[in-house]
């Protein structure tokens, strides 16, 4: 077995995965691939390794390099001060996390002068030693030294406890073995400060927290470390004090004359110094979980919410609702395309809203309207309800719309680039009808942590939400794949391999030469070269084109392979992409070879069955509860249709055609243990609930999937 990479092995063994499938897929993305197209089309190389699992392998060898990195930089600064001999060098050559590196580096770590320092400038270091050595009597009258600050023997003492103090605290063995304690035994513990009682409210669930520290929920952690931000609660996390004592004690006290001056000095060294360093680095680990697990919740809705089942290419009515202003309204064309926009006033006087009516029927028939989509923003379910009493034929499909980062958008510079001489809410509006068209290609044009299905999400480590968030979106967008002749400048620059400067070269290209005829004519496209097309042709369709097989996910890589499945036949590609007869005759053992195996061919005999097909769920139309228009119309006990918006670790809260949103707990979803909320329901999922409380005081409404109460 040779391995190229450094890393293999360790990532292998941690991932529980073949050494040399480990090793292809790093060479594969060292050598600059894309996640989606690795997934997706080297699945001899990586052993059908899915996308999680690629970007798994890479962010895992990232961090084995980080490790590597600051290994050398230790042993480089250590070095260039004289101060590395080679027992130093094997334990640092030996650390196996950041951790370790830096407990070994700490004593050695430039700092400023602590009392420590000054100690052994005052000529107490033999003091200490001698302390920690036991003897007895000690010869305290050698180390008073007014002139340099040791004015009597209690001075020498407590110099010589604050150098033992620090050298516990930076003893190596001693830092792993507390900060084994502070993971296993330490109570994350919160208490309300005395701040303005109006901010306080939000946490007063937290006021007085106490659970142990390795149980402690995510969102519990992110919610009391922003409480501790905002100096509402003070937050601590840390085992009982006698417990750590108690294993400082056994490491460095040996029961000697000197041992009550021992003991105070790693009561001081606890309480001084390693205390807040255990402490903040326990937080530090608390927040870096929390922020995992909320990351992995919020790119899981935001997958589902990605990949919500289009209409389709339907003409669309779209309103963005308003009380005094009015909804603004806009006909979009089944490609999405602005064909009519106006203002009516569906929630005013009844001389406003016949004229609304009349403007609206109007509408519907000029541009044969199939579909209404309503944003569920303030007013949006009386204008729905509005819509519904219009007497418009059934085949047309109303339905409310999350309008979540709507705004967002129509400030951006894309939607000014698309709408320059539109109103920001008139761009809104057409936000809101392309998102029923195809949800995926309208939701890249916005910030994914402006859509609203996450938790915390301006709590965790942005840098992480951020990468995260990127391969969702490059996930879902290759995954459905990318007409290359309709696709906006946002949603190209997801496909793998292009970038915001590859795909502006794309848009360029196509407005100045017209529609692109064949996969290959992007090869002529200034600055996408070979590596470039290798890695993005295969998720950009060409509906149309001079070539079927453009028109799929076949990668124009295996083409002469196609051709050849044709010849063996004895029909045409067409008619092979037509005959399920002609397919079904093909042995894919006769085309294995040393580049192509059966992974590879049987993906390809499924796209030839459906060439771009899409993933996502057929769309299915959807209706609130008939009366149900604000918080004053529940009851408990009420059944509510409801679309789930958001999916915590907690539970999900779900839509059911008023302002407030209801929280289906997670002891609510089934009538079993569910361990996480996702196992259930998914963001978009039509569901059936029961309202089973309604705080009205703070507006809560609280719903259950039980079928047994």
């Amino acid at each position: 077995m040779n391995l190229t990479s450094p890393y293999a092995e360790r990532v292998a063994k941690v991932l529980q995965l073949r050494p040399t499938q480990v090793d292809q897929t790093l060479q594969l993305l060292d050598g600059g691939a894309t996640v989606p197209f690795i997934a997706r089309y080297r699945k001899e190389q990586t052993g059908s390794l899915d996308e999680v699992a690629v970007a798994k392998v890479g962010e895992l060898a990232d961090k084995l390099q980080e490790i590597d990195k600051r290994r050398q930089t230790v042993l480089s600064l250590l070095d260039e001060r004289g101060q590395l001999d080679e027992d130093l060098a094997g334990r640092l050559r030996q650390a196996g996390s950041l951790a370790e590196i830096e407990d070994i580096y700490l004593p050695f770590r430039p700092k400023r002068k602590t009392r420590a320092m000054l100690a052994r400038e005052r000529g107490l270091l033999p003091l200490a030693e001698m302390l920690l050595a036991g003897r007895s009597p000690l010869p305290l009258a050698g180390f008073i030294n007014p002139e340099c600050g040791v004015a009597d023997e209690a001075a020498a003492l407590a110099g010589a406890r604050d150098i033992i103090a620090e050298q516990i605290s930076e003893h190596q063995a001693t830092r792993v073995a507390m900060r084994r304690l502070f993971r296993q035994e330490a109570v994350l513990e919160s208490k309300g400060t005395s701040s303005d009682k109006a901010e306080r409210h939000k946490y007063r669930d937290y006021e007085d927290w106490r659970e142990p520290a390795a149980k402690a929920a995510g969102h519990r952690i992110l919610a009391l470390l922003r409480g501790a931000r905002e100096k509402i609660l003070a937050v601590t996390a840390r085992p009982a004090e006698e417990r750590a004592l108690a294993l400082l004690r056994q490491l460095h006290v040996d029961g000697g004359r000197q041992r009550q001056e021992v003991v105070r000095a790693i009561e001081d060294g606890y309480r001084r110094l390693l205390l807040p360093s255990m402490e903040t680095e326990l937080l530090g680990e608390l927040k870096a979980r929390a922020d995992e697990e909320a990351i992995r919740v919020f790119a899981d809705n935001l997958r589902q919410l990605l990949l919500a089942p289009p209409l389709g290419e339907r003409r669309v009515l779209a309103i963005d609702p308003g009380y005094r202003t009015g909804a603004k309204v806009v006909c979009l064309d089944a490609q999405g395309k602005l064909l009519e926009h106006t203002t009516v006033y569906p929630t005013q006087s009844d001389r406003r809203r016949e004229e609304a009516a009349q403007a609206l029927l109007a509408l519907v028939a000029r541009h044969r309207i199939e579909a209404i989509a309503v944003g569920n923003g303030t007013g949006g379910r009386e204008t729905f309800d509005f819509l519904a009493g219009l007497g418009l034929d059934r085949e047309i499909v109303i339905t409310l719309v999350n309008e979540d980062g709507a705004s967002i958008y129509s400030a951006s510079e894309c939607a000014r680039r698309e709408f320059p001489d539109l109103d920001l809410t008139v761009r809104g509006a057409i936000s809101i009808g392309r998102r029923l068209q195809d949800p995926l290609a309208e939701l890249v044009k916005i910030d994914a942590k402006s859509i609203g299905v996450g938790q915390y999400q301006h709590d965790v480590n942005q840098g992480e939400l951020k990468k995260a968030l990127q391969l969702v979106v490059e996930s879902c967008v290759n995954s459905v794949g990318v007409e290359l002749n309709t696709a906006s400048l946002e949603l190209l620059t997801f496909v793998a391999g292009l970038g915001p400067s590859l795909a502006a070269a794309i848009v360029a290209y196509r407005n100045e030469h017209g529609p692109f005829a064949a996969r290959s004519e992007l090869l002529r496209v200034p600055r996408l070269g070979p590596r470039a097309f290798e890695q993005c042709a295969g998720f950009l369709r060409i509906a149309g084109g001079s070539n079927p097989l453009d028109r799929g996910a076949v990668h124009p890589e295996r083409y002469s392979l196609v051709r050849r499945m044709a010849r063996d036949r004895g029909v045409s590609v067409e008619d092979l992409l037509a005959s399920e007869e002609a397919r079904q005759g093909i042995d894919l053992v006769a085309y294995v070879d040393d580049q192509v195996g059966l992974p590879t061919l049987r993906d390809i005999l499924a796209e030839l069955a459906k060439p771009g097909r899409d993933p996502r769920r057929r769309f299915e139309r959807f209706d609130f509860a008939a009366g149900l228009h604000s918080l004053d119309d529940l009851q408990e006990g009420m059944m509510v249709p409801a679309i789930i918006t958001n999916v915590t670790k907690f539970g999900a809260f779900a839509d059911i055609g008023i302002k407030e949103n209801g929280l289906i707990h997670i002891s609510q979803l089934a009538d079993r243990f569910v361990k996480e909320a996702g196992e259930v329901v998914k963001v978009g999922d039509h569901v059936e609930a029961r309202v089973v409380n309604i705080d009205r005081g703070r507006r809560r409404i609280g719903l259950s999937l039980r079928k047994n109460s």
